[in-house]
């Protein structure tokens, strides 16, 4: 089963995304700081960050440039999850280091299709749609921190 960990400020979008992803047999993995998904990284090598731009203790800016940065963690599948949807901020984040964007609210068509496309360009052939229907999937939640939004 493919882990994802959403890396995420504001509590309730972390339960849509979580409820979306989870709903496509995604087994799911959230930090609420970008300091904490780092730590969540090493300690679990998720398969796919969705990481939001706008964090506490460290924004999505720095947490891609650690990634990359870093041997182990540069091939991991990074998607943006972000408010900034002004004209130039997708090419902005995708040169960023970014593998994916999605602006919020996220809705569960586009996450979907950008899940798709940027686990089909990595190393990840499984399929994400791999949980049959009435399976229950599996929850594995890392949370703490505050609930701000951003």
């Amino acid at each position: 089963m493919i882990r994802v960990l959403i890396a995420e400020d504001n509590a309730v979008n972390r339960e849509l995304l979580r409820e979306l992803l989870e709903l496509r047999g995604y087994t799911v993995l959230e930090a609420c700081d970008g300091q904490e998904a780092l730590r969540i990284i090493e300690q679990t090598q998720p398969e796919l960050l969705l990481l939001d731009i706008g964090m506490p203790v460290m924004d999505g800016f720095a947490v891609i440039r650690r990634i990359r940065e870093n041997p182990r963690l540069a091939k991991l599948p990074v998607v943006a999850v972000t408010a900034y949807a002004m004209r130039g901020d997708q090419e902005r984040i995708l040169n960023s280091g970014f593998d994916g964007y999605l602006s919020k609210p996220v809705n569960s068509s586009s996450l979907a299709s950008e899940l798709l496309r940027v686990l089909a360009h990595g190393s990840h052939a499984a399929n994400p749609d791999q949980a049959q229907e009435g399976q229950s999937p599996k929850k594995a939640r890392a949370v703490g921190g505050t609930d701000s939004s951003s």
